[in-house]
């Protein structure tokens, strides 16, 4: 009888403890709050998705400096680089509709030829220009075509590196903005409405390339730390008084192919869903199964320790050594996503194909440590808040 009792007060103890521990949502929040302290931040926007789910979604901080306005995650901002997914999944359509092929040589696909002067003789195909694997040299201004357009630039040496086209990586940002350029060339549509149409309205965002036709109304300042404060960036330029001089074909980086998505956390954790379903949500197919798979797997293994060396597919990239937790740090298991960094913006979205998980999280400013990248503080703060034990 007696160890009877002593048994039902220690699970009356242990309800009570239960009871009192705080919730997933809670540590997650009190996580989000420590980063916004660590790094001042301007604002944090998060969605965490499990299992097709939208299981948490929280705001913190301000979308604007001046008027003090509290950021939501239904403010939209400018992505950066994750923008990348976005160029890429609009040309895979094309690869299935049987109108391009992902090794064709680029110069068929663009109208003019574009070749590593160091290795004249290997064609750059479209699947490296995706994969960074063309030996794209990027310049200080990626936003024009001419870098490597021989009949503006001559041999365009400068842009290129010297291994040949296949044989090494490097992030180019002027490579998707060519990317970019070869869909508009294509498909005889505007990028930016290419992407509109045939992405982001189908899935229901409201999101885009063109900012003159989002509702400025919803959107978050962005801000660089410079000398002790916070000063705004030019992040949502305009673009409407150089459309008279478009060239189809050859403008399109005009609307950032590589990185001019404005969308917030809530629909970029829609999107996200997309590709963790393998090309599909709520009925509606953007992509394949098999595309989406391409796009997953990398082209580029890494090769050193290098902690900046990607494992890249097709826009997406494998996280490898970037979850504290040592599950997700091995083959098979490694997060898949893209991050996203301009203006002083910094934007991470990742999930677990294995597991099911996901999370979108972005900062619209931040205060620089050299100790840790915001970006891998913020992931891992929520990821061990709510999924942690």
């Amino acid at each position: 009888m007696r160890s009877n009792h002593v048994f039902m007060a220690l699970v009356a103890m242990m309800l009570v403890i239960t009871s009192c521990a705080p919730s997933a949502e809670k540590r997650t929040d009190q996580a989000i709050q420590q980063v916004m302290n660590d790094y001042q931040a301007v604002g944090i926007a998060a969605v965490i998705v499990q299992d097709g789910q939208i299981v948490y979604e929280k705001a913190f901080g301000h979308a604007n400096l001046d008027n003090q306005t509290p950021l939501t995650t239904n403010h939209f901002m400018r992505i950066a680089s994750i923008s990348k997914s976005f160029t890429a999944t609009s040309l895979m359509q094309l690869v299935e509709k049987g109108i391009i092929s992902l090794d064709d040589d680029v110069s068929n696909l663009i109208g003019f030829q574009v070749r590593n002067p160091y290795h004249p003789e290997v064609p750059i195909t479209l699947r490296m220009v995706l994969s960074h694997t063309a030996s794209f040299r990027d310049p200080e201004n990626y936003s024009t075509l001419d870098h490597i357009n021989p009949a503006v630039n001559g041999d365009c040496r400068a842009t290129y590196y010297d291994y040949a086209p296949g044989t090494g990586y490097n992030y180019s940002n002027l490579g998707l903005n060519f990317a970019g350029a070869i869909l508009e060339k294509v498909s005889g549509v505007r990028f930016d409405r290419y992407v509109k149409d045939s992405v982001i309205t189908p899935l229901g965002l409201h999101a885009g390339h063109n900012i003159d036709e989002l509702d400025m109304s919803k959107c978050a300042s962005i801000y660089r730390y410079r000398d002790g404060q916070y000063v705004a960036s030019n992040a949502y330029g305009s673009v409407a008084d150089r459309l008279d001089d478009y060239t189809m074909g050859y403008s399109a980086p005009m609307f950032s192919p590589t990185g001019g998505v404005k969308i917030s956390a809530h629909d970029l954790a829609t999107y996200m869903m997309m590709h963790m379903n393998y090309g599909e949500l709520n009925g509606v197919r953007i992509i394949s199964e098999e595309s989406a798979q391409t796009m997953q797997t990398p082209v580029w293994i890494k090769l050193t320790d290098d902690y900046y060396e990607d494992q890249y597919g097709l826009c997406l990239m494998e996280f490898v050594d970037f979850l504290d937790d040592p599950h997700y740090n091995t083959p098979g298991n490694y997060p898949v996503g893209h991050t996203g960094d301009a203006y002083g913006l910094r934007s991470i979205m990742m999930w677990s194909p294995a597991d099911g998980w996901g999370i979108v999280a972005i900062t619209n400013g931040y205060v620089y440590n050299p100790e840790k990248d915001v970006l891998e503080a913020l992931a891992n703060a929520i990821y061990k808040a709510y999924f942690g034990q």
